[in-house]
């Protein structure tokens, strides 16, 4: 992988479906045409919108593998060009190390790596880790423009 460009926050927000505190991620560490490696420290934030009562599952880190995937996704996109809109549609093989990822001090290190897809799916394995400890790990499949793909969307 190669480092990124100072790609924070801002940009990830401008590029992905989720903004605010829902954007989960803080910046982009490196990427290349497979992989992306991204950081994170909203897992150590009180008003984290995917705690419930007042704890943050380690679960949750699906949604920072699955935003690290979006943000890859724009990355690879053509340039100049609205990036493709992508729905989670299954997750396989997670394993847990960890029940919660608000109790953790240091930043998430979160990587995916696409293994596989065509031009409508996609394929990534990912991992969540802290310190180098794996927290989380699995794969995900994602659709691509998936409300048009059903002809939920007016041409």
């Amino acid at each position: 992988m190669t480092a990124a460009q100072t790609l924070n926050r801002d940009w990830i927000a401008a590029r992905i479906p989720h903004s605010g505190s829902m954007c989960l991620l803080d910046a982009v560490i490196a990427w290349d045409a497979e992989r992306i490696r991204c950081t994170a420290t909203s897992h150590l934030a009180t008003d984290n919108p995917l705690r419930s009562k007042g704890r943050l599952a380690s679960v949750c880190g699906i949604e920072y593998a699955a935003q690290a995937m979006a943000t890859h996704g724009a990355l690879v996109g053509v340039e100049g060009k609205r990036p493709r809109v992508g729905m989670l549609t299954s997750v396989r093989g997670v394993q847990t190390h960890i029940e919660r990822l608000d109790t953790l001090d240091g930043p998430l290190d979160i990587e995916a790596e696409r293994i596989g897809g065509d031009d409508n799916t996609v394929l990534y394995r990912f991992t969540v880790r802290c310190a180098d400890r794996l927290l989380l790990s699995g794969r995900a499949a994602v659709i691509l423009d998936a409300a048009q793909a059903a002809g939920l969307v007016a041409q």
